[in-house]
């Protein structure tokens, strides 16, 4: 399986390893320190950053109220409340699937990352057939948001500054759709994600308590350690070695990682389900255990499911089969 999923993960052929930036402006806080100082001051500038965002994370990860959303055919535009330097990413847009036999429950689905106009399309589909109505996110940096194709490489690299203003924008992108379908008269929420987009969703529903079901589809715990470890961000990793090692990766980008948030669920009695695959090389199952044990320290309660497979396998059959009846079987017993 392993072999498998190294020859699988070979396909893409066009990964570019960009250079390294502390992008400080990205980030747009009086924590961090100029550019021009040195790499201990930009090192501790950035750390501190995350330690006081973490704290203050429900501003953070919080989008400005808006209303003027539009609808062209089976897609809902909207301005992103996150504007980052390049104009084409800062216009978020949703694919519509509308069931035939309408209810009052929706489901907001991210695709992972560098997912291509098809990604999810099929879930989608199935939640729509099962009575929901699916909005699919574009994510930062994809398909018509991306202004440097055809990799969405400016989300992830080693750009430490424009990766969290990206996670953090598709977090607020996730509850600036949730604001369109509570407008449209939607009580019931589910979210769901794969890959980067699991922890983007879980940010968003930990800091939205609209959000009343979750499925968060290959979990892991660090933002940094995945990249570190997993074989499809080496790339990325290449252009971080050398200014950051593993563990301060972790503390740089500890304000977009699940672990960070997972004790705020002690108390929270929504459900939601964490899927992990035995065999991943890309999110590795060591470090979705450190997912699952921060629930156990914490006493958080969720549901665990483990795939028989790995990161790229889960996209085919039978393994995507398994992967989509989890996801539904889940939000029929819990949202609809």
């Amino acid at each position: 399986m392993h072999a498998w999923e190294r020859n699988l993960s070979r396909r893409d052929k066009n990964r570019l390893t960009l250079p390294f930036d502390w992008g400080f402006s990205f980030v747009g806080t009086q924590f961090i320190a100029p550019e021009h100082k040195g790499a201990i001051e930009a090192k501790e500038a950035m750390f501190r950053f995350n330690e006081k965002t973490i704290a203050t994370s429900a501003d953070f990860f919080r989008p400005v109220p808006f209303s003027n959303f539009e609808i062209h055919d089976d897609r809902l535009y909207f301005p992103s409340s996150i504007e980052s330097p390049y104009a084409v990413n800062n216009t978020a847009v949703c694919r519509i699937f509308e069931p035939k036999r309408k209810n009052r429950t929706a489901v907001i689905v991210l695709p992972q990352w560098n997912a291509d106009p098809n990604g999810h399309v099929g879930l989608c589909k199935l939640l729509a057939r099962l009575g929901f109505f699916v909005l699919r996110l574009t994510m930062p940096y994809h398909e018509e948001r991306n202004p440097n194709p055809p990799r969405a490489d400016y989300m992830v690299s080693p750009n430490i500054g424009r990766t969290l203003q990206a996670i953090r924008q598709a977090a607020q992108d996730a509850r600036r759709t949730a604001d369109w379908l509570q407008q449209q008269g939607f009580p019931k929420l589910g979210i769901m994600g794969t890959s980067v987009g699991s922890c983007i969703s879980f940010l968003a529903f930990v800091h939205d308590p609209r959000f009343h079901v979750g499925v968060f589809n290959h979990v892991s715990s660090y933002f940094g350690d995945v990249v570190w470890k997993g074989i499809s961000t080496q790339h990325v990793r290449k252009g971080i070695e050398g200014f950051l090692t593993s563990e301060e990766l972790r503390q740089a980008w500890s304000v977009i990682s699940p672990n960070s948030y997972v004790a705020r669920m002690a108390d929270d009695e929504r459900n939601y389900l964490l899927i992990s695959a035995a065999y991943d090389l890309t999110f590795p199952p060591d470090l979705s255990h450190l997912l699952f044990e921060a629930h156990a320290r914490h006493g958080v309660s969720y549901d665990r499911a483990i795939l028989p497979c790995g990161h790229y396998s889960s996209a085919l059959t039978p393994f995507k089969h398994l992967d989509g009846y989890l996801i539904a079987r889940y939000f029929l017993r819990h949202l609809k």
